[in-house]
């Protein structure tokens, strides 16, 4: 009986936390892209913030400094791991998820007569600390632009995107954030389906 009241809780945890999130279309209507097979994706991390900072790169400077003083190279280490991460692991999770709910795949197809351009616009990296936890959270923006002209199509915003894992074992800053572009792009896909109709 407590093995059953633990898993219908863990998935009511998972199902309000998929509920955070809010995506919201500004503009436009994504319905041409119905008939296409592919579309290009292009992710873009030009103005982002990150936690309480303003701008990722002072982030990025404290973090390295903090981790290089503890020990020589790790901040090193952890910069790379910040910046590898993207192409590593956000951006192929949010492309599987996204990909699951809508008809269409998506990757670097430079001739297709779509690109779709997703910019991180804000990281929460939450913390796990095993008394205590935050959720990552992360903010993006989608525009959907004809690729020969770019004239835009369609915007989105996607807001408070969760990122945790089941059981809470996400330690890894990487794992959470992660997490929150798989999240994001499930629920993206969800709702560009629906307005492809």
């Amino acid at each position: 009986m407590q093995k059953l009241f633990l898993l219908a809780f863990g998935f009511l945890l998972m199902a309000m936390t998929a509920g955070a999130q809010r995506i919201k279309k500004i503009s436009g209507n994504p319905a041409p892209l119905a008939s296409e097979k592919q579309v290009n994706i292009i992710f873009k991390y030009d103005h982002v913030r990150v936690g309480k900072y303003e701008d990722e790169k002072d982030y990025v400077a404290d973090k390295k400094a903090e981790y290089n003083k503890k020990e020589s190279g790790k901040g090193d280490k952890w910069e790379s791991s910040w910046i590898g991460d993207r192409v590593g692991r956000y951006e192929p999770n949010f492309i599987e998820m996204f990909e699951k709910y809508t008809p269409f795949s998506v990757g670097n197809y430079s001739s297709a007569k779509y690109t779709m351009i997703v910019s991180t616009t804000r990281i929460e990296p939450g913390y796990n600390i095993y008394i205590s936890r935050k959720n990552a959270e992360i903010d993006l923006e989608v525009e959907i632009i004809e690729t020969a002209t770019q004239t835009s199509v369609a915007k989105y915003t996607i807001k408070s995107a969760p990122g945790r894992t089941f059981g809470g074992n996400d330690y890894d800053t990487g794992l959470r954030i992660e997490e929150a572009f798989a999240t994001a792009g499930k629920h993206f896909g969800k709702e560009l389906k629906g307005d492809l109709k």
